[in-house]
């Protein structure tokens, strides 16, 4: 359901954009100044391929996931500690109202986490060796409950598709921009010259740019939100404990593959502009956020 919704939004914003195009009549006045270009077609076709990409790549996230990471599924408790992971997060997802998430362990000395899949009621939530040889109990549990809250959220659709969202019209605007220079500036009657190719690959780099704050603002954003969901199911004791824990391994890389940085519990630092670019609040403020809350 909340695919279709989306998939209907960006219809209704598709069909939005092409009224104001026809209402103030920029297809005529390009064409008036010699730029010929279907501008309906073309924002059909980047949105159905920007929307494409964003949902073969949701469709098939755990996959990728798995071979990115290394993870190894947990199909039967071999031994207590994978038999308390596995109740762990039976618990939890019991308690946060989805179906039981596949559970994995990837390889990696640095302390993290993450969760993905297409469908809150078959997702994957895998931890780090890592994250269980230096974490206690509770920690673990808190960590898992932050994973958890992520996947009842939905936040592994909605960001995907926002992302795909801010691809289409990233390829759209680049494009008219490009086709725009190279018959005005460059005065290429028919087909694309060079000018349109270097200027729609500048454009794409400067708006992608753009494009990539807003996506990152909303990851930031549903941060905070899954460590409300984790001092919900896990306690805020708890919630707090890991984040503090997770604060004190700052020094360390978060390890995740870059298409999973922003499902997973902790990213890398960044500064200046890279704060605009980060998926992950600092910790100070997640930490501070749960202690007002």
């Amino acid at each position: 359901m909340r695919i279709l919704l989306f998939l209907a939004t960006n219809l209704a914003i598709m069909i939005l954009v092409s009224l104001i195009f026809t209402v103030f009549g920029i297809g005529g006045i390009l064409a008036d100044n010699g730029i010929d270009l279907n501008l309906p077609g073309l924002l059909i076709f980047c949105g159905l391929y920007g929307m494409g990409l964003s949902l073969f790549s949701l469709l098939f996230s755990k996959g990728s996931a798995k071979r990115g990471t290394g993870t190894q599924i947990i199909e039967t408790a071999r031994n207590q500690d994978e038999k308390w992971l596995l109740e762990t997060v039976q618990s939890l997802a019991a308690k946060a109202g989805i179906g039981m998430p596949e559970v994995g362990v990837f390889p990696s000395d640095a302390a993290n986490a993450f969760a993905t899949g297409w469908n809150r009621n078959n997702a994957l939530v895998a931890v780090s060796t890592g994250l269980l040889r230096r974490f206690d109990k509770d920690e673990v549990r808190a960590v898992l409950a932050h994973e958890i809250g992520h996947v009842a959220n939905g936040d592994m659709i909605t960001l995907t598709l926002i992302q795909g969202v801010v691809n289409a019209f990233v390829m759209f605007f680049a494009r008219v921009i490009g086709h725009t220079v190279d018959r005005v500036v460059f005065r290429t009657e028919r087909g694309y010259g060079i000018g349109y190719w270097i200027v729609t690959l500048v454009a794409e780099m400067v708006l992608g740019l753009f494009a990539s704050m807003i996506v990152m603002w909303f990851s930031r954003y549903r941060e905070y939100r899954a460590d409300a969901a984790g001092a919900h199911l896990a306690g805020r004791a708890g919630m707090v404990a890991a984040l503090q824990r997770l604060k004190a391994e700052q020094g360390q890389p978060a390890d995740l593959p870059g298409e999973l940085t922003a499902f997973g519990i902790r990213a890398g630092g960044g500064g200046g502009l890279g704060e605009l670019l980060r998926s992950h609040p600092p910790l100070d403020d997640r930490i501070l956020a749960l202690q007002n809350a």
